[in-house]
């Protein structure tokens, strides 16, 4: 629980000065930033600098007064970021013109990833009827997917998983928050495929 300065000594540091640490991090940076880094700023684990984290957005997201800005948790970082309800006015401001809007067919392959992760292109394929070379390529591109190993089978085909950006996009902190989707089989079978579940099992690394 201390932090160790230019002169190597230890200086201990309230909860309330641990939150302003972490507070002008996240805002310098502008990006998420991972509870190890954050740590060894703060001379705290991993674990404790998540811990800290979940208690400052405790009240950082639920205060009385309106903000602009929420602190978004994720499994291994955490970040400030603008609250979606003001996305207009921000765009007016900083002169945006054109939206970031994913077209359907990137949602669509998207979709498939998050719930089936992690999943080959040919599987995506199969689930859509058609050729998903363009959009897997177009998300790698916006860092919405990423490659997670190969499959054990003839060709070694690459699966893909979604990131940590998908999960910023998207307002979650983790797969689970997403909603489970109910659907109906050829057969008449009512399914449910739940976030974050796979097809394939662990993958290879490499």
């Amino acid at each position: 629980m201390t932090e160790t300065e230019n002169g190597g000594v230890p200086v201990s540091r309230s909860p309330d000065e641990q939150f302003a640490v972490i507070e002008a991090c996240l805002f310098a940076a502008g990006h998420p930033l991972t509870y190890a880094r954050l740590g060894e700023v703060l001379g705290l684990t991993p674990a404790e600098c998540a811990d800290a984290v979940e208690k400052m957005a405790a009240g950082y997201n639920n205060s009385d007064l309106p903000r602009g800005v929420m602190l978004a948790r994720y499994p291994d970082s955490c970040q400030l970021c603008t609250k979606e309800q003001y996305g207009a006015e921000i765009k007016q401001a900083l002169g945006i013109r054109r939206g970031g809007r994913l077209s359907g067919s990137l949602l669509e392959v998207l979709a498939v990833i998050a719930y089936n992760q992690p999943s080959t292109r040919t599987f995506v394929d199969a689930v859509r009827g058609v050729d998903s070379s363009y959009a897997v390529n177009a998300l790698l591109e916006k860092n919405l997917i990423e490659p997670c190993g190969r499959l054990d089978v003839p060709g070694r085909p690459t699966l893909y998983r979604t990131t940590t950006d998908f999960l910023r996009v998207f307002g979650i902190g983790a797969l689970d928050e997403l909603p489970a989707v109910k659907l109906k089989t050829d057969t008449g079978e009512n399914i449910e495929i739940t976030p974050g579940s796979s097809f394939f099992g662990e993958p290879e690394e490499g």
